[in-house]
């Protein structure tokens, strides 16, 4: 019986489940809290209910101990912090002896690569972050490797951009009067559906990838273009344009670092060795399928 466990049932994680779970016979979520345990237990993903336990970064439970022990693939969507990687201080241990535990796919950032001016960034590029949470992945992403060697186990390391879909979108947004249409000369960001990771977590579990892969579409843009074709889409008038300068002055430190970088990602390795194709290369096709699907809408 194929076992997954998803330390930190996130966004991300739980599209994957309930679209391309059906291949494991047992799924074993976490969750931080207890509350959170209980409502995710009681949810459907892909037509059946998964087996949650509680994690928080403390000293891990005898019931995911034995979880860890019976996996045999490993999707890792808890983020690390300045003190390192949770899973790995938890159960570093346990996860060198599981005896059945052969592919890992850990989620990351494409914010490891820091700012490039506007330039492309492959695989291949030089990692140099200014953000602490972006340099704590990247240790997280080399401590994953090492116990991936130690034990000969597959570490797909995939950095995703910025995500969108269901509940998380411009179309959303505009509705919300949350939308921000910020305009920085020059600046442009790559997105990712978050069908579009699914898919790539599933290759990388049914390929058994080892390396890093950039999870991407495939046209960075300027941070309002998304927002302007939504209201295109919803047929209102888009929100009228911030100068970043004015902008910053009400960011969070982190939304502030976020904008300090400018980058283009190339996903072609994604699609060359992992064979993923992806359903929304733009954010263009995401938003007509979201609106489609009833997002957006009043």
């Amino acid at each position: 019986m194929a076992t997954l466990a998803c330390l930190g049932l996130g966004y991300s994680a739980q599209h994957y489940v309930a679209q391309c779970g059906a291949r494991f016979d047992r799924i074993i979520g976490t969750a931080r809290s207890p509350e959170r345990v209980a409502e995710l237990g009681q949810r459907d993903f892909g037509g059946r209910r998964l087996e949650m336990l509680a994690f928080a970064g403390t000293p891990a439970s005898p019931a995911l101990r034995a979880a860890i022990e019976a996996t045999d693939a490993l999707l890792i969507s808890a983020a690390p912090d300045a003190h390192g990687d949770p899973v790995l201080a938890a159960l570093g241990d346990a996860l060198l002896a599981a005896p059945r535990l052969s592919t890992i796919v850990l989620l990351s950032t494409v914010g490891v690569y820091g700012d490039h001016g506007g330039g492309w960034v492959d695989e291949t590029t030089a990692c140099d972050p200014a953000r602490a949470s972006a340099r704590e992945r990247i240790a997280a992403e080399t401590a994953w490797q090492a116990l991936g060697r130690r034990r000969n186990a597959a570490v797909a390391v995939l950095r995703l951009s910025g995500i969108y879909g269901p509940g998380r979108n411009a179309l959303v947004n505009l509705r919300n009067g949350q939308a921000r249409n910020i305009a920085k000369p020059g600046q442009v960001f790559n997105r990712i559906h978050v069908a579009d990771i699914a898919l790539a977590i599933a290759a990388a579990f049914a390929q058994e990838a080892d390396g890093v892969f950039n999870v991407t579409d495939d046209e960075p843009t300027p941070p309002g273009d998304p927002i302007v074709f939504a209201a295109e889409i919803l047929g209102v008038p888009p929100p009228p344009e911030i100068p970043f300068a004015q902008a910053v002055k009400a960011m969070t430190p982190m939304a502030a670092g976020f904008y300090a970088e400018n980058r283009r990602v190339r996903n072609d390795k994604l699609k060359r060795a992992l064979h993923v194709r992806l359903r929304y290369p733009t954010y263009r096709e995401g938003l007509r399928t979201l609106h489609a699907q009833g997002e957006g809408k009043t």
